[in-house]
């Protein structure tokens, strides 16, 4: 089992910009101190829930700042970028790290990202299986072409290629997140691991992977690469002494930075849109996910892995809102509830 820590950069109400990368930095580098195995980073277009716009730029800051531990995107927002530029960006790291990166990817959602960064509607409703194609073979083959519906260049040499690198991975791994049979598909077609939500639980998650495993193995995908496919669960990690004061803590912080950074959400169509109820939303996370005493974290954790046939954990560390209360969660995470599943 494998755990990291999941980073928003969020920005809680009355906290500057400069405030919540500070703690995101500061508590992906207590990450590797602590013992966690990743740092998985969020990217998130002109609103407070996240304050970090390119995964992969903090990414090589944090690959640039550690030694050991992996760092990864959760994720890169494929539908705003082109393909073959996220590709380059995602080698390169790949390559200066010692194979450290992993890069993970998305369809994002229907928000005004697209007009700004000009991509449109239809990139996230029907592009993103060939963005996704095209991103693969760059990170997997020597030159590539395209002859898409959105994607045409003549041939080119892939610079740096991932392969060159001075370790044993042939290129950073891929992750897919998903979040409807849909993606679940997508990601199974191709024998890409999925990212899955914090916000379904470990009976939906399992039904995910199951969907996973069926559309692989009727795409041809090799057994064993079915049997280890390494996928990630997102989830909510805070830990005390008492269980009612972790639920605390994310109770009195979590509501407002929810209603303040997915109320700022804009789509680009002006469709509708039904936000979850902030407090509602936090008891739920504080359920499903490892809230309370190491020994309960730990306990819940395993039972997790053990339900769903997961092995990789992404966990959103920074709910306090507080710079010294989220690297003291940190490390507890490594020292008092790692042990327990090692």
């Amino acid at each position: 089992m494998r755990v990291g820590s999941f980073v928003l950069g969020a920005q809680f109400p009355g906290q500057g910009q400069g405030e919540a990368l500070h703690r995101a930095v500061r508590s992906a580098e207590v990450a590797e101190e602590a013992g966690l195995d990743t740092v998985w980073l969020a990217e998130h277009h002109f609103v407070p829930y996240g304050t970090c716009p390119s995964a992969v730029t903090l990414a090589a800051l944090l690959l640039g700042r550690t030694r050991r531990i992996r760092v990864g995107t959760a994720v890169s927002v494929l539908p705003t970028v082109h393909p073959v530029a996220l590709g380059e960006q995602a080698a390169l790291l790949h390559v200066t790290s010692g194979g450290r990166f992993s890069l993970g990817v998305g369809r994002g959602g229907p928000w005004v990202d697209l007009e700004v960064f000009g991509s449109g509607l239809e990139a996230y409703e029907s592009g993103f299986p060939e963005s996704l194609d095209l991103l693969v073979r760059w990170l997997r083959e020597p030159a590539v072409g395209a002859d898409g519906d959105r994607f045409r260049f003549r041939e080119v040499p892939v610079v740096p290629r991932p392969a060159q690198a001075l370790s044993e991975a042939p290129g950073p791994e891929v992750v897919v997140a998903c979040t409807s049979p849909a993606s679940v598909r997508t990601a199974a077609e191709r024998g890409l691991p999925m990212l899955l939500g914090m916000h379904v639980g470990d009976e939906e998650k399992a039904e995910m992977v199951a969907l996973w495993q069926r559309h692989a193995r009727a795409a041809g995908r090799p057994e064993p690469e079915i049997r280890d496919a390494a996928h990630v669960s997102a989830g909510v990690c805070q830990i005390a002494d008492r269980r009612a004061d972790a639920a605390e803590t994310l109770l009195k912080m979590m509501p407002g930075w929810l209603r303040q950074g997915l109320g700022a959400h804009v789509t680009v169509d002006g469709r509708a849109r039904r936000m979850r109820d902030p407090l509602a939303y936090t008891e739920l996370l504080c359920g499903l996910h490892p809230v309370g005493t190491p020994r309960l974290c730990a306990d819940r954790l395993a039972a997790t892995s053990e339900r769903t046939g997961i092995s990789r954990f992404a966990l959103l560390v920074e709910g306090s809102g507080d710079l010294a209360a989220t690297e003291d969660n940190v490390r507890r995470l490594g020292t008092e509830v790692l042990p327990r599943l090692r």
